[in-house]
């Protein structure tokens, strides 16, 4: 077997050394880079196509999940955390392992064995079935939305949500439109409606949610439908159900 090529993605060098001195003597395992955030990870991780990531999770700007969650081709990942036993019970359920700080070389070693395990069998579709499960209880159990990460190439977009002025449904995907342009998400309609904050979004069709502070006017287009103008100069399609709320709002 070759050598496992291997990231270390972590905001503090004291914590990249630790991993890395831990796998000081694993002679079938190479560090191919260090990153300090997720928007340097992305880069690196889509360019190298690494067989295993150790990716701590309290990073600022992008945090490891927000990292998760744009990769397209997801390596094995061992998550380095301090979040509390409470909070990793969603790892263990999902079969994803982690490593608790300060976590010793024991524990380390546990972890990768289980990761090369895991590895070695990858060799169909079911290899992303751990972290898409993850990514889903993520999506179940996360609170409202206060950003919006986004995937552009090799870059990383950071969207505040009152910088969205609407989202569109296309597909099995969503198009966040705002200032900062048009991103793509693999997530559904679903997901935003019961994640963004209800009191500056809603629902007006089955193809939009419009962010209210960027609503600039309402007309009648056909008997059952309305446009709404966005103060982007974008019109988007009201349903009767959706102009009912509307209207309940700004009434």
């Amino acid at each position: 077997m070759s050598k496992l090529k291997t990231i270390i993605v972590d905001d503090e060098a004291l914590a990249r050394e630790l991993v890395r001195n831990y796998l000081g003597d694993c002679t079938d395992v190479e560090i191919i880079a260090e990153c300090q955030n997720g928007f340097e990870a992305l880069k690196v991780i889509q360019e190298t196509n690494p067989d295993l990531v150790f990716l701590d999770i309290q990073m600022p700007k992008v945090d490891g999940f927000e990292l998760l969650d744009v990769l397209e081709n997801k390596p094995e990942i061992i998550f380095t955390t301090a979040y509390d036993q409470y909070a990793l019970k969603a790892f263990e359920q999902n079969a994803v392992d982690y490593l608790l700080k300060p976590f010793s070389k024991d524990r380390f070693k546990q972890a990768l064995t289980k990761a090369k395990e895991r590895i070695e069998k990858k060799t169909g579709p079911d290899q992303q079935k751990p972290l898409e499960t993850l990514q889903l209880h993520l999506d179940n159990t996360e609170k409202q939305l206060s950003r919006v990460v986004a995937r552009l190439g090799s870059k990383i977009i950071v969207i505040p949500v009152e910088k969205i002025y609407y989202l569109e449904a296309q597909d099995d995907y969503v198009m966040i439109h705002s200032e900062m342009g048009r991103h793509l998400k693999e997530k559904t309609m679903k997901y935003y409606e019961s994640h963004l904050p209800e009191e500056n979004f809603i629902r007006i069709h089955r193809k939009y949610i419009a962010n209210l502070s960027f609503i600039s006017s309402i007309e009648l287009y056909e008997k059952s439908t309305h446009l709404v103008l966005m103060k982007n100069g974008d019109k988007i399609r009201a349903s009767q159900e959706g102009y009912k709320r509307l209207r309940g709002v700004f009434s």
